[in-house]
């Protein structure tokens, strides 16, 4: 793996930060998103943080709150001393273990920023600005005053420039297999989510929540993609939209008590995701999600074998046949009244569909498959 890491000096001559009082400005690689990191306080006093997002001289996110509320201890982590910050440029390839390109570049700039609140409680603050969106978390680093603590909300703000067009699913803590909505944020209404008859282990918390990945088109035709990565020990977000101001609020699925997570320092949070192209097919094809995921702790993964499958699931999910083996039909697909899904008959057809796309891959040649074969030909299925 070839790395170059880079550290620069915080200087005014430093040429990949800027500062405006108590503003930190860094750019990506190719300079065309720009986030801007806010610390806002009198001076030589504590101050609220903020970040914002610009993506070709557009604003994406607008100035949005940051910062964390413990329950035990009871604490609020939203007002901060800047101890230290400093810059570093990342550009390296790594070969993924199964995929769809054989490299992917790894190349960001990243702010690190160590914080103090008045309690003595140290946060780390991360943020990596790749060519194709923004990702932030928090980090929690050993410290005398904090070890073992639990997480009431984090206070996470994602602030948009607009009503935008917006490609999303119901708030729910138990499933993400609703069918996605169409509809500008201020006509988002997750209550239909509680009335899906289909999806029976489902639970409905807000009528302004939705789920990420989320996905929002501009007027001006700028794609706009929240998500998170690293999620490891750490409850998944949610987002419950601020109709007044079209600002999305985190919203952390909860436990049985209502807790959000229990941590022991060192520890650190998922990021915060922010995908921005004025293409939405580089949305679809942005690997930044992936170099925000912690690598593969497998040392040998010589037995893991890429594959392709083909099946019955989202006939199902889409309606053009029913779940329903009884023939009484439930919830949307009474109206519809399609035949189940899962028969004998439709399940040869889908692996008979399987044999000749191998088939033609392999050959370039047609064939009239027979289930006689499929061990044979799906052991040298084309990959």
């Amino acid at each position: 793996m070839k790395k170059r890491d880079l550290l620069f000096s915080l200087s005014f001559l430093c040429v990949l930060t800027s500062f405006a009082g108590d503003t930190i400005r860094i750019e990506s690689p190719d300079k065309n998103l720009v986030c801007k990191i806010i610390l806002n306080g009198p001076a030589g006093s504590a101050g609220n943080l903020y970040y914002e997002l610009d993506y070709k001289s557009k604003p994406v996110i607008k100035r949005s709150v940051l910062g964390i509320i413990l329950k035990s201890p009871a604490l609020q982590l939203n007002s901060f001393d800047l101890v230290e910050k400093n810059i570093t440029t990342t550009d390296e390839n790594w070969t993924p273990v199964w995929g769809e390109v054989k490299q992917i570049r790894n190349n960001y700039r990243q702010l690190l920023l160590k914080l103090k609140t008045k309690d003595e409680i140290l946060v780390n603050m991360v943020f990596k600005l790749f060519n194709d969106g923004l990702g932030f978390r928090y980090e929690f680093p050993g410290q005398p005053k904090l070890n073992h603590f639990i997480v009431a909300e984090e206070v996470t703000q994602f602030a948009l420039t607009g009503n935008h067009k917006t490609f999303w699913i119901p708030g729910d803590y138990d499933t993400n297999e609703y069918a996605y909505y169409t509809s500008n944020l201020d006509e988002i209404d997750a209550t239909g989510g509680k009335f899906s008859q289909e999806i029976h282990a489902k639970t409905y918390f807000n009528a302004n929540g939705v789920q990420t990945p989320l996905m929002m088109k501009t007027g001006e035709n700028l794609y706009i993609n929240i998500h998170e990565a690293a999620l490891v020990n750490y409850p998944a977000m949610n987002l419950v939209i601020d109709k007044k101001v079209n600002t999305f609020n985190a919203h952390l699925v909860p436990d049985a008590v209502g807790n959000k997570a229990y941590l022991q320092t060192p520890s650190k949070t998922p990021w915060r995701t922010v995908i921005v192209s004025d293409k939405a097919t580089d949305i679809l094809a942005s690997k930044m999600i992936l170099n925000l995921n912690e690598p593969s702790k497998i040392v040998n993964t010589s037995w893991i074998k890429p594959q392709k499958f083909v099946g019955v699931w989202w006939e199902l999910h889409v309606g053009k046949s029913s779940w329903d083996y009884s023939g009484s039909q439930v919830g949307s697909q009474q109206a519809t009244r399609v035949p189940h899904g899962a028969s004998t008959a439709n399940v040869k057809r889908y692996i008979d569909f399987c044999c000749k796309a191998w088939y033609r891959c392999r050959t370039g040649r047609r064939l009239e498959c027979r289930l006689g074969r499929l061990v044979w030909q799906l052991e040298r299925r084309c990959v």
